[in-house]
């Protein structure tokens, strides 16, 4: 259980939560890509491709060099996609998509900090067309994640103007901590992956939730708490309260991860390439 609510005169402090596998069960921008598929963005080779990548996903996660090819991979992907189009894709699935795969432990957090008085932030190396959403249902101040440039006719050039991973995640922390006043040391953080490290250490009361092997050596050396998030559970079933108008989010490093119909379809893609075979058409 969580501390009481902040006492008035004390620094500002916030609860900073990876998305994927930490809040919801599976990859956020994995789990659209039916929904992009059936609005015209991608054919059914990548739907089948998207499909075995999240049972990969799911297995095992992607180190360092993987979630690099990844990058790469989604400024070609998404590539002359229309933003408003993709953002009224993902509004018009969220629910149907999203809600079901939400931690019931993750929601209950969610809940806790902020009856504590902090701030919640999503920080996500998906993109503001997927995760924005997603916070605004979970209920979060704040929103960190990719963000490609658009160009001027409303598509997006293929280029990464900001990618909210591993390093860069804690350099947000900071500086969201400058800006809003946050103490860090009395700040919390939430993830599954080793690439998200930095983010933990950069806060006071730093948790593993479903980690990785390689975060789950990290946490057990350094003492963090290790935590295991099993049961999704829609919202409405959950206390009236979480269904309450969120917050204003007023941080928002828009956009990529909906684009990425799949951070790891480069993993697969690469694994092909390697293995020399063919997908069957």
């Amino acid at each position: 259980m969580l501390s009481v609510v902040e006492n008035c005169f004390s620094p500002r402090t916030a609860a900073f939560f990876d998305l994927d596998k930490t809040v919801i069960a599976k990859s956020s921008t994995l789990t659209f890509s039916k929904s992009f598929y059936q609005g015209g963005l991608i054919n059914r080779r990548a739907v089948l491709r998207t499909a075995y990548t999240q049972f990969v996903f799911l297995a095992g996660g992607a180190d360092h060099d993987q979630m690099e090819r990844m990058r790469e991979y989604l400024s070609a992907l998404c590539k002359g996609w229309n933003v408003q189009q993709v953002k009224e894709i993902v509004a018009e699935t969220l629910h149907d998509l999203i809600d079901p795969i939400i931690y019931d432990e993750a929601a209950t957090l969610i809940e806790e900090h902020h009856t504590a008085g902090r701030d919640v932030v999503i920080v996500s190396t998906s993109g503001a067309e997927v995760v924005e959403p997603i916070g605004e249902l979970l209920g979060a101040d704040r929103v960190v994640a990719t963000r490609m440039v658009v160009g001027d006719d409303g598509c997006f050039t293929g280029e990464i103007e900001y990618y909210a991973y591993g390093p860069t995640k804690a350099e947000a922390v900071r500086a969201l901590a400058a800006s809003e006043g946050y103490d860090l040391s009395r700040c919390y953080a939430y993830s599954d992956s080793a690439t998200d490290v930095p983010m933990l250490e950069s806060v006071g009361h730093p948790h593993a939730v479903n980690p990785d092997r390689a975060l789950r050596r990290e946490a057990t050396l350094r003492e963090w708490p290790i935590l295991v998030f099993n049961r999704p559970v829609r919202l409405k079933q959950r206390l009236p309260a979480f269904s309450m108008p969120p917050r204003p989010a007023l941080v928002a490093a828009a956009a990529v991860g909906a684009a990425a119909v799949t951070a790891g379809l480069v993993w697969y893609a690469s694994r092909r390439r390697t293995a020399g075979a063919a997908l069957p058409g």
